[in-house]
């Protein structure tokens, strides 16, 4: 077991820069998920963790030592790749044991080692058995028990769910999860699911554009995201975001107002937005923490009319249409909604994200820090 640590860690191609100045550490037995959209950089840094890439600047560290110029073989790390890699004219124990033979350990430790992986993944009655023969997850397990057997210090697995459908996905995670759990080893998970990210993950490292943006337990990411980018990219479905104006009332409060939409500022985030007319301030707004109000409640209050409902069993999707903008809310089937229902909504107070236009940088974040 070791930790993993970026160092000011920067990789180029060309003028192309991949991940810039990535700085993280990685605890010993840590489950780490890198997560981002396409070309943010997250896999480049996993395959840099391999020895897959070459750094262009920066240090990486497995446990105490700097791994910059050792070689793949060398790194004490196993990793597991999206297509599953398997050889397809080897049978299962094989496949989980060649990696061990190239190694020349003894036959003894071999057999061990594969009856050992494939308990754990319950693969004992495919042993025998070829890749061809076995189903999508059934591969997938193969392929994390040809690491497993490895005994390394760090588990890396590049997406290694994307191939499997989406009921078989759920049972692969909570597989890795066991796997986990049990061998207490290092894991740095790459995908961009944040679903996965979200429900597997100790701490999560939100990329964008090849730069860190966020990491931290799911829960803090959801609560309290940093920017504008990781409050849209952590949850599902993703956050509404408004353009709103401040405007002053006659009591000496403030208000956030745009058409079809009025916001009483709370008193916590008064201080930086001013007390100016005007002030633009992007609000954000979870789905999941819309509700039917017929009376004014302290947050967010929305008149609304529901153009598309997706009924999902025990929630529906509302799409709505408000003063011409569309803002989608999560609510309970039990209203029976209908397209072209009006309806009167709030966002409570504490569920209101607040972001400066010009930074997209969280104040509500900054204030809960601050506090």
């Amino acid at each position: 077991m070791a930790t993993v640590t970026f160092d000011h860690v920067t990789k180029k191609y060309g003028e192309v820069t991949a991940v810039d100045d990535l700085s993280l550490e990685i605890a010993d037995a840590e489950f780490m998920v890198f997560v981002g959209p396409s070309g943010c950089g997250k896999t480049t840094s996993l395959r840099m963790i391999a020895g897959l890439e070459d750094i262009s600047a920066g240090l990486l560290r497995i446990g105490d030592r700097i791994v910059n110029d050792v070689a793949p073989k060398d790194r004490d790390i196993a990793m597991v790749f999206q297509s599953y890699a398997l050889y397809p004219h080897m049978t299962v124990r094989d496949n989980l044991a060649f990696g061990l033979k190239l190694r020349k350990v003894p036959k003894p430790e071999i057999e061990k080692r594969v009856s050992d992986a494939a308990g754990i993944l319950d693969l004992g009655k495919y042993l025998d058995r070829k890749p061809k023969e076995l189903s999508g997850g059934q591969r997938q397990r193969v392929a994390l028990g040809r690491a497993i057997v490895r005994e390394p210090a760090v588990f890396l697995m590049d997406e290694p769910l994307s191939n499997l459908d989406a009921k078989l996905r759920v049972q692969t995670r909570a597989e890795i999860l066991r796997l986990h759990k049990r061998l207490e080893t290092t894991m740095v998970y790459v995908t961009h699911d944040q679903t996965e990210a979200m429900t597997m993950g100790t701490r999560i490292a939100v990329m964008s554009e090849g730069r860190l943006q966020q990491v931290g337990p799911p829960q803090e990411l959801y609560d309290f995201p940093v920017n504008r980018f990781v409050g849209g990219f952590i949850g599902s479905p993703s956050m509404n975001f408004v353009d709103m104006t401040t405007v002053p009332t006659a009591d000496g409060g403030l208000t956030l107002e745009a058409a079809g939409i009025s916001l009483a500022v709370p008193e916590r985030l008064r201080e930086s937005l001013g007390a100016g007319v005007g002030h633009s301030v992007i609000a954000g707004f979870r789905p999941e923490h819309f509700a039917i109000s017929a009376e004014a409640e302290p947050g967010a209050s929305f008149t609304a009319i529901a153009d598309v409902v997706e009924y999902l069993g025990n929630e529906e999707l509302i799409h709505l249409n408000v003063s011409g903008r569309d803002i989608v809310a999560m609510l309970s089937s039990e209203h029976r909604i209908r397209s072209g229902d009006a309806l009167a909504l709030t966002v409570p107070l504490p569920k209101v994200h607040l972001f400066d236009s010009e930074s997209l940088l969280s104040l509500t974040a900054a204030a809960a820090a601050a506090s």
